[in-house]
């Protein structure tokens, strides 16, 4: 679907964000292959595994390459491409091993949000009845409301309050049905610790930062301005999310850690398969590619980007050792993988910290390529290369992990899936460059209008780090600040998913999660199943119904801005209740899916 990683290209450039475009696919499939009166509950859900691949792709590529043109470089479109082609392939072999471990066997621990609402709108649609109409109750209340607070603006979609008295707190949330609707099917437990994450960035660390640096005469780097004359978001920007950085690096070492004796379980078992028949026992729900396939395409993969590499640096900067930078690419997807398709397991992929494990990845190769002595601007264009590749992996293998979670809740075959990702993949590398340049020519990447947040911070660390100038002590902050939470028995990656993510993007989470709490309180034994399974269809709608809205805005804007600008009626009537008023609608929601989830269900 080549149409997704527009809508995404252009929305992520502009506020460094991107919307999981699996539900809205899978929303799709079902409805058009109802009208015509066609289509299995499988055919629906391949539809929605290859169409979904757009987005992760569209998200690995404008989160790095931008930076270019940051730097004042025009990237080359066939660069692009076979960087994107190669990222993605990666993204989806490295994933597979791992289905058994993170889809099958911790089924029930890690809950997959968009993985199972896809799940649940593909059997309500193709079983009907009440189910169906749970689910479609929720998609049209999430768009209804999606459009009419983004679409046609008529309540702020992100109220905020600063704290009297506490200089620098500031309470803040993203009023939208879809982080209510993750919250719920995520649970309390992992939304209060996302929560507790952002508290400590924004109502302790950011305001301790204006206190202490509040007579400060000089800017600190990265930053040009003093902190004095800093706001609340500049000094997440600049200081906050390298703090989260360096937490998400520390939470998805020991993650990996943790998975570690698992992992070579899945491997050896693998590779047992290779040599023998068992293969043909396996159930055809169980039946991934061959670890033959996985195996041999990681390794030709390396090969063809030590090739591409060589080819390109032979023209640019002469011999360099493009083995061991091929290398690179290589041992930091498979890490990343890894801790990705964990922690979109937890939290979902739209909330997936895809820019915090692309730093790392750029910290870690950048620190390498100073030690060599590779300080040249060619340098670091291979440097944001190996960070391109391996974002592009991270958030395509986020992606198949909610596609092969749908998979297994619908009765899908792995490996026919896994066929449908590379397809998806290859489709979608073809466009994304194109994308790129177009709105580069027509708007200008860097400006106003598209910002491209996620590319300026990657400029920062690639040349800071090159060059000696970046701000090592907010990284180490955020690894200890992990590392403590850790000694105190918390599981320390989805509290630095906190810490990382903006504070407005937790705390609708956490009001899903305790809609979910409360919901789990019921005295009423017999209803707590259905109550919950209730709650999580249409939590499922509601985050389908948002995403198709926000999907079908984004594209229209990259097409049409001035229609969508006409149809903006504003809050501004709202006057100072304007806060007050978005807060108010979105309890009212809160309100609406817990009186529908919580009534009498039948015995």
């Amino acid at each position: 679907m080549p149409l997704t990683p527009v809508a995404a290209e252009k929305i992520g450039l502009k506020v460094g964000l991107t919307v999981s475009a699996s539900i809205p696919v899978a929303v799709m499939a079902v409805a058009i292959f109802r009208i015509i009166g066609k289509g299995s509950i499988l055919e629906n859900n391949m539809v929605q595994t290859v169409g979904s691949a757009g987005e992760s792709l569209a998200a690995g590529v404008i989160f790095t390459f931008p930076a270019l043109i940051i730097w004042g470089m025009k990237p080359e479109l066939t660069k692009i491409f076979v960087f994107s082609l190669l990222g993605g392939l990666l993204g989806v072999l490295f994933m597979i091993p791992l289905r058994s471990l993170l889809i099958s066997r911790q089924h029930g621990l890690l809950p997959y949000p968009e993985g199972t609402a896809c799940a649940e709108v593909l059997v309500a649609g193709d079983k009907g009845g009440g189910d169906a109409k749970t689910v479609f109750m929720g998609l049209g209340i999430g768009s209804f409301y999606e459009f009419l607070m983004n679409g046609l603006k008529l309540w702020h979609f992100r109220p905020s309050w600063n704290i009297p008295f506490y200089k620098g707190g500031k309470i803040i949330g993203e009023t939208t049905p879809a982080l209510l609707g993750v919250g719920y099917i995520i649970g309390p437990r992992i939304s209060a610790i996302m929560l507790s994450g952002g508290v400590v960035a924004w109502l302790v660390i950011i305001p301790l930062i204006m206190a202490v640096g509040e007579n400060t005469t000089e800017p600190i780097y990265p930053a040009k301005v003093l902190i004095s004359q800093m706001s609340i978001e500049e000094i997440w920007h600049y200081y906050i999310r390298y703090i989260g950085a360096g937490a998400v690096a520390f939470g998805g070492l020991i993650t990996l850690f943790r998975a570690i004796p698992t992992i070579l379980d899945t491997f050896k078992t693998g590779l047992s398969k290779v040599s023998n028949k068992s293969r043909d026992k396996e159930e055809r729900t169980d039946r991934d590619l061959p670890m033959a396939v996985v195996i041999g395409g990681s390794a030709i993969l390396g090969i063809c980007l030590w090739l591409v590499l060589s080819f390109w640096t032979a023209t640019e900067i002469g011999t360099v050792p493009n083995l061991l930078v091929s290398v690179l690419m290589v041992i930091f997807s498979f890490f990343f993988v890894t801790v990705s398709s964990r922690i979109v397991g937890l939290i979902g992929s739209s909330s997936n910290p895809v820019s915090g494990m692309t730093i790392t990845t750029l910290l870690l190769t950048s620190l390498i390529f100073s030690l060599m002595g590779w300080t040249s601007e060619a340098h670091m264009v291979i440097a944001l290369s190996v960070g391109a590749v391996v974002c592009i992996s991270i958030a395509i293998a986020g992606d198949t992990s909610q596609d092969l979670k749908t998979g297994f809740l619908v009765g899908a075959t792995p490996w026919k899936q896994q066929l449908g990702e590379f397809i998806g993949v290859l489709t979608s590398a073809v466009f994304v460059g194109w994308v790129i340049l177009r709105l580069h020519k027509g708007v200008g990447i860097g400006s106003e209008e598209l910002p491209a947040p996620q590319a300026t911070l990657m400029s920062l660390v690639v040349k800071g780090v090159i060059t000696g100038e970046l701000p090592w002590r907010f990284v180490i902050i955020g690894i200890f600040l992990a590392a403590l939470i850790e000694l105190v028995g918390i599981r320390s990656l989805p509290f630095a998913v906190g810490v990382y993510l903006p504070l407005y993007l937790t705390t609708p989470i956490m009001a899903g999660g305790l809609l979910r709490f409360f919901t789990e309180k019921t005295k009423e034994e017999n209803q707590l199943k259905k109550r919950c399974e209730s709650g999580i269809l249409f939590s499922s709608g509601l985050i389908a119904g948002s995403a198709l809205i926000g999907v079908g805005l984004a594209l229209a804007a990259s097409y049409s801005g001035t229609f969508i600008t006409s149809l903006e009626l504003g809050h501004q009537w709202m006057g100072p209740f304007s806060n007050a008023a978005s807060l108010f609608i979105f309890a009212g929601l809160s309100l609406l899916v817990w009186k529908y989830t919580n009534k009498k269900h039948p015995p």
